[in-house]
């Protein structure tokens, strides 16, 4: 069973930057896509993006396009989400997961991290 791990949240002020890593253990991390999705408070979960096995193929919700990037490292077993130019709009709890589909809905995706918190404010 895969177990995902996210890391790297934290409390940023508009227009600054972070990093959040999703470290896989269990599974044959490098054959599956991993999307990264978010939560704010009384909404719904949403699709961030998703790279496929060997990161060459993105895909962006078009609110975080052109400001954040995902990325994943095989040999380490992790993925990332550069994210840049946040906005306060982009708060919520971000998860990562895995799946054997090219998608950018939540059901697709079967396993998911405990999500880390992402909080841009002045």
């Amino acid at each position: 069973q895969a177990q995902l791990v996210e890391s790297g949240g934290g409390l940023v002020q508009p227009g600054g930057s972070l990093r959040l890593s999703c470290a896989a253990s269990g599974r044959t991390f490098s054959i599956y896509n991993m999307g990264w999705f978010r939560q704010a408070p009384e909404k719904e979960r949403e699709f961030v993006a998703v790279c496929n096995w060997n990161g060459a193929n993105t895909l962006y919700a078009d609110s975080v396009k052109g400001r954040f990037t995902v990325s994943r490292d095989n040999a380490k077993n992790t993925v990332y989400l550069q994210m840049n130019s946040l906005k306060p709009e982009d708060t919520a709890v971000y998860y990562c997961a895995s799946s054997n589909f090219w998608s950018k809905e939540a059901n697709n995706y079967n396993y998911w991290g405990q999500g880390t918190q992402v909080t841009v404010s002045s």
